[in-house]
């Protein structure tokens, strides 16, 4: 019997997989730098042993090419780049045209693959006809922080919106404040994803008025939510963010999000509330997240999680009636035990200073962020490298999304 079929179709349906799980980590809860590290090391396993099998590798892995296979995309343009093979790149084109979902899988291999690997392909993307390419390209001179230079301007008048979009969020990746009148041309585009780029880029070069939209994403659940957020809480006067929050958590509808900015503000005054709220099933997990980006204490380690978890379920249920689709977003925290936590808080409360802003148990600083840059969960990180941003104003935003390999170098590469 050949076993060599057999093992290559374990390999595409692992690297498909695990694809897809790298793409929830990076903005998960509960993955910090050395288990992506890990999630990246397994990944690069089933991929090694898809590119060890040749073209046979990569034909398993075109045929399994269907409408949805975000994550078997990913591991195909892996391989059809490594081997710089046009006529596959040209099928896999093909493919995408007709299956728009997996365009985040095409994304996620450019953000993976080298530079050097993806470089000589990416001029030409720049300049193509279709949107879908101009767009890509844009893409991966944003996730590899790598200046396109002039089509960054061409991309900023670009006719699509979709163009326009990805343009503005990489040209605040790279941090390009000499583009920022263009961009600001953008900030009442009617495309809502238009619209938040643009501001979220501009908010990062010390726009005032971006904030302002940025605070009606922040308002709105959705998928720009927490990005407006963490953006808006690193930029925000201080005042301003307290009357905003003081009104969010007064109302059950936007209590959660509230807690969320509480957590963001790191002022250690709100404890004593948070821990009111650690007893509030629907709040008590994202409250207990936001006492510990404030204090630095993790709930598992110090023993601070209940013991026998509750009977609360957020998330989609088997009910086909039940119009309650979105995943529980607090699912993978723990559940805080508030009477460990007030312990806690009365022994170690008087080391903090209330109306000061912490990370992780440091005075928020250009050392403390870089530090949750390091140790921190990804939830955590992606605010820190928003707040790292505010004290680096010309470097491009640290990429939490890269390829662990790839971060731990930048962290090196950052002046301690």
């Amino acid at each position: 019997m050949n076993t060599l079929p057999v093992i290559l179709d374990l390999h595409v349906e692992e690297a498909g997989f695990l694809a897809l799980l790298r793409d929830y980590a990076l903005r998960a809860p509960h993955y910090d730098l050395d288990e992506l590290g890990k999630l990246d090391e397994r990944i690069e396993a089933h991929i090694d042993g898809l590119r060890i099998a040749g073209p046979r590798g990569l034909e398993t892995l075109l045929a399994q090419l269907g409408p949805d296979a975000i994550g078997e995309m990913f591991a195909s343009v892996v391989l059809a780049f490594e081997a710089a093979d046009a006529k596959v790149l040209s099928r896999i084109t093909e493919h995408l045209r007709s299956a728009v979902e997996t365009e985040r899988g095409y994304l996620m291999a450019l953000g993976w693959l080298d530079w050097e690997r993806i470089s000589p392909w990416i001029e030409r993307m720049l300049t193509a006809p279709a949107p879908l390419f101009r767009r890509l390209g844009l893409a991966a001179c944003g996730m590899h922080r790598h200046d396109p230079g002039a089509a960054l301007l061409t991309g900023l008048s670009d006719a699509d919106p979709s163009v326009l979009a990805r343009a503005a969020r990489t040209a605040g990746e790279l941090r390009r404040r000499d583009l920022k009148p263009s961009i600001r041309a953008h900030r009442l585009h009617q495309e809502p994803a238009t619209r938040f780029w643009a501001n979220w880029a501009t908010a990062q070069m010390g726009d005032e008025e971006a904030l302002e939209p940025l605070r009606q994403f922040a308002e709105q659940p959705g998928e720009f939510q927490h990005r407006a957020l963490c953006v808006l809480l690193a930029w925000q006067e201080r005042e301003t963010s307290v009357a905003w929050i003081r009104q969010w958590v007064q109302d059950p509808r936007d209590r959660r999000i509230g807690i969320q900015a509480l957590g963001l503000l790191g002022d250690p005054v709100c404890v004593p509330w948070l821990i009111q709220q650690m007893s509030d099933l629907p709040y008590a997990r994202v409250a207990g997240e936001a006492f510990s980006l404030i204090t630095g204490a993790d709930l598992a380690l110090l023993d601070l999680e209940l013991q026998a978890l509750p009977d609360f379920d957020a998330g989609p249920n088997d009910n086909p009636q039940d119009t309650n689709v979105a995943m529980d977003p607090d699912e993978n925290l723990p559940w805080p035990d508030p009477q460990s936590i007030t312990a806690w808080w009365q022994a170690h409360g008087g080391d903090f200073q209330a109306g000061v802003g912490y990370v992780l148990g440091q005075m928020q600083s250009e050392g403390s962020f870089r530090h949750a840059l390091a140790q921190g969960q990804q939830r955590q990180r992606i605010a820190a490298a928003c707040g790292l941003a505010r004290y680096r104003p010309n470097e491009v935003l640290f990429p939490t999304s890269a390829p662990a390999w790839r971060q731990k170098r930048m962290l090196g590469m950052l002046h301690w």
